[in-house]
């Protein structure tokens, strides 16, 4: 192939993704949870990347991920006029420079309703 062909390399962003998890056996969550939701940052060249690095970082984590909602890039919220502190920067630019993902927040989900 020609170097003229190559595809340009699009560079690394950091994406917001609010992760579901059920429960698995060694997932860490407490004994009562039914589940959890999970504050992710991670890199990608696009949204789509991020969410597969993110479900297979859980999986491996022994996590059962269930449903992945993406809020976009840094820029893409601020043009939504999310409100960011600079906190939430640091841990974007941690998963940038580190191409990884920051889990920053777990919410477990308790339900002490009978199972369908």
């Amino acid at each position: 192939m020609s170097d003229k062909i190559k595809k340009e390399k699009k560079p690394q962003q950091a994406y917001t993704l609010l992760v579901e998890v059920g429960r698995k056996d060694g997932d860490g969550l407490p004994d009562e949870a039914s589940g959890a939701a999970l504050m992710c940052y991670a890199s990608g060249v696009d949204e789509a990347e991020a969410v597969r690095e993110t479900v297979a970082i859980l999986k491996q984590a022994d996590m059962a991920p269930l449903d992945v909602t993406g809020y976009g890039t840094l820029e893409e919220r601020i043009e939504l006029g999310h409100e960011i502190s600079e906190e939430e920067r640091e841990l974007m630019q941690r998963a940038l420079d580190e191409n990884s993902v920051v889990v920053a927040q777990m919410t477990p989900f308790f339900d002490d309703k009978p199972a369908h």
